[in-house]
């Protein structure tokens, strides 16, 4: 198999797998026990809290263990402290875990602004300033989009709440651990980080709170996480996750290489050898890893079954979604017409990738892409004429 799919989850990373035996071997103890194996337990939850805020340069004790990305957002989006007539201000390219928290709080009576994008899924930072209010008690725009993979100008909208006092969250999961984020730079107060985006195992993430900011607990018991997450901390997990983090800090810059050079490469050749192609979102300001096509006269899900019998891995967007069988909101966002929703695929580039998976993908899905359009219905619209 070749496995082009990292943005819906990555490859444990071997260190970060040996990382974690002894946690669910050995030193299986209750971080709240005061023995020693619970002593072991919490050691080793806080070495990787600091793993974790070094990546996003942040201090240990904005680190707030969570499930996930998912619930990092819930999290903040349930947990910030609204006022009367409290508005919150999203974009309309969010991810599921930001949309449909957003659509219950609009349901409880807060007011909840989606920014427009453009072609390229970018919000204008001009756009969010005229949509602030008195009543604005968050902002949440996503770091990189989890479909086309562009990258927001994130300080300038970050300097934008600054500048008004207005607390600001980024969901981060995508962009974590790809591109480099300092979150004392751009002025962050709330950041989502999943560790399976990130060669870490799944099930684990992190909230990123900036000292002096409050939100109120979702989940209440016990206490743990000094108060903001209740329940027994899955310290195997918290471990890999914080090698992970601990692994990505030190290869960033190797990495960012290897997969933006893959990337290239598939996105120079599928566009030159493949008519009728077009890549989607920001040319320049994108994910490293991210290339998302729209294939005209083809449906995305027939090229991924297809693809998936050649023995490559891929997608048309999010994975958390898919389930739902709707148009991507994301695509409908940046104004694709259904033909070129219907036409997308997304190809996501890893660390363990290499360049002899690109040519064999690019080989893969010329031969798929004409069988294809060869049943067409828009086959006497567009010059489907084969480069193979």
């Amino acid at each position: 198999m070749i496995y082009l799919d990292n943005a819906a989850s990555t490859q444990i990373h071997e260190e970060v797998l040996n990382s974690m035996l002894p946690y669910l071997k050995e030193q299986y103890g209750n971080p709240s026990s005061i023995h020693r194996y619970g002593r072991l337990a919490h050691k080793a939850i806080e070495k990787a809290r600091k793993q974790i805020a070094s990546l996003i340069n942040a201090n240990p004790s904005e680190i707030f263990i969570t499930s996930g990305g998912t619930e990092s957002n819930n999290t903040v989006l349930k947990g910030i402290k609204l006022k009367n007539n409290s508005q919150i201000i999203t974009s309309s390219i969010e991810h599921d875990a930001i949309l449909e928290p957003c659509k219950k709080l609009s349901e409880n009576g807060v007011d909840v602004d989606y920014l427009p994008v453009d072609q390229f899924g970018s919000v204008t930072p001009l756009e969010l300033k005229n949509h602030l209010s008195e009543n604005t008690c968050l902002v949440s725009i996503m770091y990189a989009n989890n479909e086309v993979g562009t990258i927001q100008r994130i300080s300038e909208i970050a300097k934008i709440c600054n500048d008004e006092k207005i607390p600001f969250h980024t969901d981060a999961v995508q962009a974590v651990g790809k591109v480099p984020i300092d979150v004392k730079e751009l002025g962050i107060d709330f950041l989502s980080i999943s560790s399976h985006k990130l060669y870490g195992p799944k099930g684990i993430g992190a909230l990123y709170i900036k000292n002096g900011l409050e939100i109120n607990p979702v989940i209440l018991g016990g206490g743990q996480e000094s108060g903001l997450r209740s329940g027994t901390e899955n310290v195997a997990n918290i471990v890999g996750f914080g090698k992970a983090c601990e692994i990505a800090k030190n290869n960033l810059a190797e990495n960012t290489t290897h997969v933006k050079k893959l990337r290239d490469l598939l996105v120079e050749k599928v566009l030159s050898e493949i008519p009728e192609v077009t890549l989607n979102g920001d040319p320049q300001l994108r994910l490293p890893n991210n290339a998302h096509f729209t294939f005209l006269g083809v449906n995305g899900e027939d090229l991924i079954i297809k693809l998936d019998e050649y023995g490559i891995a891929a997608s048309t967007g999010s994975a958390c979604s898919v389930n739902t069988q709707r148009a991507s909101h994301v695509l409908q966002a940046m104004g694709f017409s259904h033909e070129q929703i219907t036409g997308s695929l997304r190809l996501t580039m890893g660390i363990f990738n290499n360049e002899h998976e690109i040519d064999q993908t690019v080989t893969s899905l010329k031969k798929i892409v004409e069988e294809l359009r060869s049943f067409s219905p828009f086959k006497e619209k567009y010059s489907f004429v084969s480069k193979v």
